[in-house]
């Protein structure tokens, strides 16, 4: 693979490099839409040239990507398991990984993730806190010597909060939320200008950030430091302040060629997803949309990665085009393997129903009705060899005895009875 920026380059000249082929070949798209689209801004390729991995295209007309989180804690902090988790999220379905490591060496695990064959993010920031001591020490030189470093180390996109800045702080100050700022990123931040009175270096310092990721060729993901950690603060006006400077700083970033992608929007109501989604594409000029969620109820704990995967199928309706794992263990505690598996699993399944909507009939058809055939001719192996996870499937037709009909329905299987009606019926023909 060619770097990015020279990549680009041949797209602008109206060259199609051989590079853009196969990769549009893996989304179902033609070549030159897949380079117009990385012009047009509207796709963004992870890939640091440090780094190698599979591409991974995110946005317009490519398949609904699954990132999922991992990375250690103060309380548990454990390098195996970590990889462990993040090896059973890749062979899972996940598309990234972001290492989001707050303790231990947390470099010597970035690079082992990185070893893995998929692109990775990571938040920086959260490395400068744990070398300053706290967030308010986090002092310009230092944020920005760690950025480098990950850029360095391979990483294909940095999550940086850049929208938090003073007006976002007066905004919250003006209008407070019952979850105040749940975002870690977004309290660091908040943390340092409340105690300073200076401005968010990230916000401040912006062209000098986009000069660090242009000389490495790392995409810059434009966190929602923001977002409402509930629905009830869904429509206070911190969130609407961020996006509009977010909004500003995607075409900064997209006039200086910087590839982006936009984060958002946390908790709200189902039925504001489709305004928050359109309004989040419209005022970045339709970069791609990467979301937590949305998580559209709060009293779920323990099955908040069933709420956030029904808010991500209806983002996707709407245009989201990155979807970020929940694990059934959100706001509870430190995921463990098979928190990571689920919760890619059920994000992996909100990502396939809004490929079914935004891939077309054709495409659908095509995913769908292997299944449904094999399910008609009670074709079990049929079935499991199609189905996103048949290994799972298998396990729970099988574990009444292996039957040529579900334990459900047994001998008044509706299916068994209707083929043998018609095949009675063709006897007598």
């Amino acid at each position: 693979m060619c770097f990015m920026h020279a990549l680009l380059r041949e797209c602008r000249k109206g060259t199609l490099p051989r590079e853009i082929e196969p990769i549009a070949r893996n989304e179902g798209m033609d070549s030159n839409h897949l380079a117009s689209a990385l012009i047009r801004g509207v796709v963004s390729l992870p890939l640091n040239p440090r780094h190698s991995c599979r591409p991974c295209a995110i946005g317009e007309r490519c398949r609904v990507k699954v990132n999922v989180n991992i990375g250690t804690s103060a309380p548990r902090c454990d390098h195996q398991l970590e990889l462990e988790k993040a090896n059973a999220a890749i062979v899972n379905g996940a598309d990234t990984l972001m290492d989001l490591s707050t303790a231990g060496d947390i470099p010597a695990l970035r690079k082992r993730i990185l070893s893995l064959g998929v692109p990775v993010g990571t938040v920086p920031l959260y490395e400068a806190v744990r070398r300053a001591g706290s967030a308010i020490d986090v002092d310009p030189d230092l944020l920005f010597r760690v950025i480098r470093e990950h850029c360095q180390d391979g990483v294909d996109f940095l999550t940086l909060h850049c929208g938090v800045n003073q007006a976002a702080f007066d905004a919250l100050k003006v209008d407070p939320r019952l979850m105040g700022v749940v975002s870690r990123g977004g309290a660091f931040h908040l943390a340092r200008m409340a105690q300073t009175g200076e401005e968010n270096p990230l916000f401040k310092e912006f062209s000098y950030l986009l000069e660090i990721l242009e000389e490495y060729e790392v995409v810059i993901s434009l966190g929602d430091g923001m977002r409402p950690g509930s629905i009830h603060d869904a429509g206070r006006l911190a969130k609407t302040t961020e996006y509009l400077t977010i909004g500003r700083l995607s075409k900064v970033c997209h006039e200086k060629g910087i590839q982006r992608l936009i984060e958002g929007p946390g908790h709200i109501p189902l039925s504001q997803i489709g305004y928050n989604v359109r309004m989040i594409k419209e005022l970045t000029d339709h970069a791609p949309l990467y979301l937590l969620g949305p998580v559209v109820t709060d009293i779920s704990p323990g099955y908040d990665h069933v709420v956030a995967a029904i808010g991500s199928t209806i983002a996707c309706m709407y245009g989201a085009d990155f979807l970020c794992m929940v694990s059934p263990s959100e706001h509870l505690a430190l995921p463990l393997v098979e928190d990571i598996v689920e919760g890619t699993r059920v994000t992996k399944i909100a990502a396939h129903i809004g490929d079914t909507v935004r891939k077309g009939h054709v495409w659908q058809e095509a995913r769908e009705l292997p299944v449904v055939l094999a399910r008609k001719d009670l074709d079990w192996e049929g079935q499991f060899a199609n189905a996103l996870f048949g290994d799972h499937a298998r396990k729970i037709h099988e574990r009444d005895g292996i039957t040529d009909t579900c334990s459900m329905c047994g001998d008044l299987c509706a299916l068994k009875l209707v083929k043998e009606i018609f095949e009675k019926k063709e006897e007598k023909q």
